[in-house]
C-alpha cells in the first residue's frame, strides 16, 4: 500500500538522519536532496526534459555513454543527472559538458520528492539499475512521468525479499512504461515480480559502451611519470579493492616479487576515502607506498586515492586482479581492464558481474578460488609473456563484441519523448 509506506518513511527517516548527516558519501547537497533547488537553474531552457537518476560513481558511468546517443538522437532535450553519493556527484562534474544539469537525488519522502518533481518538470524519468524508490517512483506516475527502469538488475536470489517489499510499497515495476533489462535471467526476474511482457526488453548493458574508450594518452603519461616505476618494472594493477581484500592482495604481492623482483603493485581502492588504510596495511608489511594524490616518490606500492582515473592506470598494467571478488561485495567492473587489451584475473564472488563473467571468462578473464590460486595463475603468466598479450587481445576483442546496449536504449527513451517541433 503506497500511502502505508508514505507514512512510514517519515519516522524512519528521523531515525536514519544522523547517519545521512554525517556519513561522509551522503552529507553534502542537503537542500537539494530536500527538493530545494535554485531558481535560476541554468541550462533548463526550453524543449523536453529527461532526468536520469544512478546513485554512485559507476551508475553515473553507465550511464553516460546513453547522454551521448540521446543528444545525437534528440539535440532539443535537455538531460538532468542526479546521483546519491558524493562520487557520483564527482564523476558526473567530471561530464558535465554533456548534460544540462547536475543535482543529488531528492531523499525518498513525500514531500522532497514532489518539490523536485515540480522544479525539474520531466518529460521522463530514468532510473537506473536497482534505483527503485517508492515516493519517487509513485510521484512521478502520478505527474504523468513516463518511467524507465535502465540496465535492469533483479536478482534472482532476492525475489522473496522484493516481494516482501512490495506488499508493504505496492509493486514497483508496473508503473514504469518500458523494462530495459540487462539479460534474459533478469528479464525472467521481472516477470516473476509481476512486470507485464509489453514493458520487458532485453537490451543488454550500456557499461559496455564505455569501454573501448581508450583512456586519454596524455593521462596515460602522466600517471607512469608519477608512478616513476623502472622502465623493466612488471606491473600489476589491483583494481576497485574493498576492505578485507588488500591485506591478501599485499601477502600475494611479497610472495610473488620473491619470484619477479621487479614487480610493483598499483593498488586502487574502491572507496579513495580508504587510501590510508591502505598505506597503512603496506607499512606492517614493510612495503613502500606512494599516493596519487601527493605525488610522492615511487615505491613498492602506488596507491590510487584519485577518481576517474582507474582506466588510465589499467593502461599501464601488465595483468590485472579487479576487487569486490575476494569478499562479500559480489565483484565490481571486469570488463574495464580488459578493453584497455590486459588479462583480467577475479575471485570468487562474482554475482553482481554475471554478465561480464560471461563474456570475458576464457576469453582473457580467469576466475580463481584463492589468493594461492592467484599466486600461482599469475606467476605463470608473468612467464609467459607471449601467452599474456595474446590474453589481452582476446579479453579486448570479447569487449568490442558487446557494445550498442546505449543505443538501444536511447531509441527506446525517446519514443516516450514529445514529438520534435
Amino acid at each position: 500500500m503506497p500511502w502505508l509506506a508514505a507514512l512510514i518513511a517519515y519516522p524512519l527517516f528521523v531515525l536514519l538522519l544522523p547517519f545521512l548527516l554525517f556519513h561522509p558519501k551522503l552529507k553534502q547537497g542537503f537542500r537539494e536532496r530536500w527538493g530545494l533547488y535554485p531558481r535560476a537553474w541554468p541550462g533548463l531552457g526550453v524543449g523536453p526534459r529527461i532526468w536520469l537518476h544512478g546513485a554512485s560513481a559507476g551508475d553515473v558511468l553507465a550511464l553516460l555513454p546513453l547522454v551521448r546517443e540521446l543528444k545525437e538522437l534528440r539535440p532539443d532535450a535537455k538531460i538532468i543527472l542526479s546521483t546519491m553519493t558524493n562520487s557520483g556527484r564527482t564523476m558526473a562534474e567530471r561530464d558535465r559538458s554533456l548534460v544540462s544539469a547536475i543535482t543529488y537525488v531528492p531523499y525518498d519522502l513525500w514531500g522532497a520528492v514532489r518539490r523536485a518533481l515540480h522544479r525539474i518538470r520531466p518529460d521522463v524519468l530514468v532510473l537506473e539499475y536497482t534505483e527503485l524508490w517508492p515516493q519517487l517512483i509513485h510521484g512521478a506516475r502520478r505527474h504523468g512521468v513516463r518511467l524507465v527502469l535502465h540496465n535492469g538488475r533483479l536478482s534472482a536470489a532476492r525475489v522473496h525479499r522484493y516481494r516482501r517489499f512490495f506488499r508493504l510499497v505496492g509493486n514497483l515495476l508496473r508503473p514504469f512504461d518500458l523494462l530495459l533489462m540487462r539479460d534474459e535471467q533478469e528479464a525472467d526476474t521481472a516477470r516473476r515480480l509481476g512486470a507485464y511482457e509489453h514493458q520487458l526488453k532485453i537490451t543488454g548493458n550500456t557499461k559496455f559502451d564505455n569501454l573501448t574508450r581508450d583512456p586519454p594518452a596524455d593521462k596515460v603519461s602522466e600517471l607512469r611519470r608519477v608512478a616513476a616505476f623502472p622502465k623493466d618494472a612488471l606491473v600489476w594493477v589491483a583494481g576497485s579493492t574493498h576492505e578485507g581484500e588488500e591485506e591478501l592482495l599485499l601477502d600475494a604481492y611479497l610472495e610473488l616479487r620473491r619470484l619477479q623482483p621487479s614487480l610493483r603493485l598499483i593498488i586502487a581502492p574502491r572507496y579513495v576515502e580508504r587510501a590510508e588504510r591502505v598505506v597503512a596495511l603496506a607499512a606492517k608489511r614493510n612495503l613502500g607506498t606512494s599516493l596519487r594524490s601527493k605525488g610522492e616518490p615511487a615505491a613498492d606500492v602506488f596507491v590510487l586515492d584519485t577518481i576517474g582515473e582507474l582506466a588510465a592506470c589499467y593502461a599501464l598494467a601488465h595483468l590485472v586482479f579487479v576487487g569486490g571478488s575476494f569478499v562479500a561485495r559480489g565483484g565490481q567492473n571486469i570488463l574495464e581492464p580488459a578493453a584497455c587489451g590486459k588479462p583480467v584475473i577475479f575471485g570468487p564472488n562474482m554475482q553482481n558481474f554475471s554478465d561480464s563473467v560471461q563474456v570475458l571468462l576464457g576469453r582473457g578473464g580467469m576466475q580463481v578460488i584463492n589468493p594461492e590460486q592467484l599466486v600461482r595463475v599469475m606467476q605463470d603468466l608473468f612467464s609467459r609473456p607471449s601467452h599474456r598479450e595474446e590474453l589481452g587481445r582476446l579479453a579486448a576483442e570479447q569487449v568490442r563484441k558487446v557494445r550498442g546496449a546505449a543505443h538501444r536504449n536511447a531509441l527506446h527513451i525517446v519514443s516516450l519523448l514529445p514529438p520534435a517541433t
